[in-house]
């Protein structure tokens, strides 16, 4: 039972569709059907402009940091049992990105799962997502493309992972890669375009016309 507690939590918070929400809230659109049409931080901030944008970050980062986090307030049954633990974790931490790219509540049309996934690290094994997010703005601040940073820390996420294992090192070592895979699936296109040098530079500095 706790388990299906765990999956329908992680599942639904993860279908936040906070891009969505607040394009149609805000500016009365719907963010799918504009810039790149995907449902996520990145695609606000371009069409949106900074301020929908980091709303819609800081949300999906908190769902994330949420759904990894449901575990730590289950019954007092698995207080000394860490293992069991990370692996409900890891659970409801998986099916929020599942949620973030397939919302029920939109449609079944999100986002790529960064935002939510850097969430989940931070609440889980903090050094590590740390790490990545500084790998991803290294990447940024050279190259000025926010996919190629997300495709770099996500390949980097299970090597930093090994080095700050958590009680059960297998289980998370394999979430990382598992993790790593959907995200590197779900930029398969941006991947594409990087590769024509067709994919769009983001500048956030830069003011929304």
């Amino acid at each position: 039972m706790l388990f299906l507690i765990v999956i329908f939590i992680g599942y639904m918070l993860g279908s936040i569709p906070s891009a969505v929400w607040v394009g149609k809230a805000v500016h009365g659109m719907d963010i799918r059907e504009h810039g790149s049409k995907n449902a996520g931080a990145t695609n606000t901030f371009r069409v949106f402009g900074n301020k929908s944008g980091t709303m819609v970050l800081m949300i999906d980062i908190l769902k994330g940091y949420i759904a990894a986090s449901i575990p730590l307030f289950l019954p007092h049954m698995y207080v000394g049992f860490k293992d069991e633990v990370l692996i409900l974790q890891l659970i409801a931490s998986f099916c929020a990105i599942i949620g973030h790219i397939f919302p029920i509540f939109a449609k079944f049309k999100g986002g790529k799962g960064v935002a939510s996934t850097l969430g989940i690290i931070i609440a889980i094994n903090p050094e590590t997502a740390f790490i990545c997010l500084g790998c991803f703005i290294l990447v940024f601040a050279v190259w000025k493309y926010v996919s190629l940073g997300a495709i770099v820390a996500s390949l980097l996420f299970p090597f930093v992972s090994y080095f700050f294992m958590l009680e059960d090192a297998r289980i998370m070592i394999i979430f990382s890669i598992v993790i790593s895979v959907i995200v590197l699936f779900s930029h398969r296109k941006n991947m594409q375009r990087l590769l024509r040098g067709e994919e769009n530079k983001m500048n956030f500095l830069k003011r929304k016309a």
